[in-house]
């Protein structure tokens, strides 16, 4: 009798030899895991061309559909920060219909998470380049906004988590970190900075029971041994070009669980079925170990970068058939 999805993805992330690859691939109805979202307010209705989300930051969307873009950003103005309403993560409607969002997830690997974790977030407030100056020239405002940040996501964790306790699997969450080069910031500054931070939730997360699930886009080569350090169990970089295969996969394989998939950028809109076919066999050879640490996800606006349904089709019937773990 095969294992249940959330035992193999449970194997597949703890090294504990996994009976298959774990997929998520809505595309073709395949997926081990179910998500059980918290009410982010304001983030998630691509059919509004604006809308406000629970921190008074307000997104934008063109007729192209897509999660659209932070245009207003409550705290760019520091005189606005007297008189700005903080979220309260104790707020029923939070969680308000929560619990019916478990329905259909018998026997797979359910998780939950908070959009926008940090940098992310400080962003939305103050602006990308407001938060980068801030870091440097206002660093005593920026770490009061931070540990603000910082509370209310650890309020979010403590009352899920007591909610539905022993139910929920893994905590997902995004902050980007990398440019196509290398780190937003300098790595000594985000060693200082941003470490502890996150320690602390990933803290609060593992204590709740649930596995920590970064997504960070770009090169972040120069922090990813700190995040396995302080608790990140899967990193989820849809560029792994970008990173460098063979690079990461020498470091990095057997201590950190990959979720990816081909190249988002370079690969999935430009290359060939073959082309295709030959990375994913070099993902999962340098990537995945002997016992684990790969999950195949797909990417959701797949047509925002040009990529169809054949193209998807070809990659995971190329990752399924060279899964390293299946038993035949």
């Amino acid at each position: 009798m095969s294992m249940s999805s959330y035992e193999n993805v449970r194997r597949a992330v703890e090294f504990d030899r996994p009976e298959r690859l774990p997929v998520q691939f809505d595309a073709f109805g395949m997926n081990d895991f179910h998500p059980v979202k918290w009410n982010q307010i304001g983030v998630g209705d691509k059919k509004l061309s604006s809308s406000v989300d629970e921190w008074g930051c307000v997104w934008m969307r063109s007729e192209m559909s897509n999660m659209g873009q932070v245009k207003g950003h409550p705290l760019a103005d520091r005189g606005a920060a007297a008189k700005f309403r903080w979220p309260n993560p104790d707020n029923p409607l939070f969680y308000e219909g929560m619990e019916n969002r478990f329905a259909g997830s018998d026997g797979k690997y359910i998780t939950t998470g908070i959009f926008m974790l940090l940098f992310e977030r400080m962003q939305a407030l103050l602006g990308y380049e407001n938060t980068l100056e801030g870091l440097v020239l206002e660093r005593e405002w920026i770490e009061r906004l931070a540990d603000r940040i910082v509370e209310f996501d650890l309020g979010i964790i403590q009352n899920i988590s007591q909610r539905f306790a022993g139910q929920i699997h893994g905590f997902t969450f995004t902050d980007d970190w990398g440019t196509q080069q290398a780190l937003t910031i300098n790595p000594r500054l985000w060693e200082e900075f941003f470490r502890p931070r996150y320690q602390r939730l990933f803290e609060s997360i593992h204590k709740a029971g649930w596995h920590v699930w970064m997504h960070s886009c770009g090169k972040i080569n120069a922090i990813l041994n700190s995040l396995i350090e302080i608790g990140v169990d899967i990193i989820e970089p849809q560029q792994p070009r970008t990173l460098g295969i063979e690079e990461i996969g020498r470091e990095f394989r057997g201590r950190i669980c990959f979720a990816s998939l081909c190249d988002i950028q370079r690969t999935l809109p430009f290359k060939n079925e073959e082309e295709i076919r030959q990375e994913a066999e070099l993902l999962l050879k340098h990537w995945a170990a002997p016992d684990g640490g790969f999950i195949l996800i797909d990417y959701g606006d797949g047509n925002a970068i040009g990529v169809g349904l054949e193209k998807k089709r070809s990659m995971l019937d190329a990752f399924l058939k060279a899964d390293p773990w299946i038993r035949r």
